[in-house]
């Protein structure tokens, strides 16, 4: 695998050209809040802001944590990373438009399910995307994986900053772990 210089390297390109694309669109709505939590303390949105499509996430219902050399983090029913994103509020995603393309919402049909690990079923819930998308939190946080993560194991988005935040694995207990990313070659 290559080096960890290289990596951010070649993610410090894509994340560019994401930006200026997303900066020659516009938002056109200022930056409205995406999501409406079904949980007893989020928040609403005032307007739906379409996001487009989740890919790798949708219905895949569990989420469980993994010993990494990150720590215990959580991943989705296919061992794929989960992330927050620091420009959320408690169950209310920010992340749309381009930001979507890169940072996949985890979506489900339903409800999240524990699929163990040290998972806490009460730190589970659904919050509803402004594209009416039910997302995964965790503790409060819209959970999230990385399209530059390509297998089980990968976590390339760790300490990323993109979209104007910074984005973080997260461990079991719901909080945001800001152990620096190794290169590992994105084994367990």
């Amino acid at each position: 695998m290559g080096s960890t210089s290289s990596t951010a390297g070649v993610m410090a390109v894509a994340l560019l050209c994401v930006a200026a694309v997303a900066g020659c669109a516009g938002s056109g709505g200022g930056g409205s809040p995406a999501a409406r939590s079904e949980a007893p303390d989020g928040l609403a949105a005032d307007a739906p802001t379409p996001s487009g499509p989740s890919s790798p996430g949708v219905d895949r219902d569990e989420v469980s944590a993994r010993s990494t050399p990150l720590g215990r983090i959580l991943v989705d029913g296919a061992d794929r990373t989960l992330y927050l994103f620091e420009g959320d509020r408690r169950n209310l995603s920010t992340c749309t438009g381009p930001c979507v393309k890169i940072w996949h919402p985890l979506t489900v049909a339903k409800r999240a399910a524990s699929g163990g690990g040290g998972v806490e079923e009460s730190l589970l819930a659904v919050a509803v995307r402004g594209d009416g998308a039910r997302q995964v939190t965790y503790n409060g946080h819209p959970l999230y994986t990385f399209e530059l993560d390509h297998k089980p194991g990968d976590t390339n988005g760790q300490g990323d900053i993109s979209f104007q935040h910074r984005w973080y694995v997260v461990d079991t207990a719901g909080n945001r772990n800001t152990t620096p990313q190794q290169d590992t070659g994105g084994l367990y």
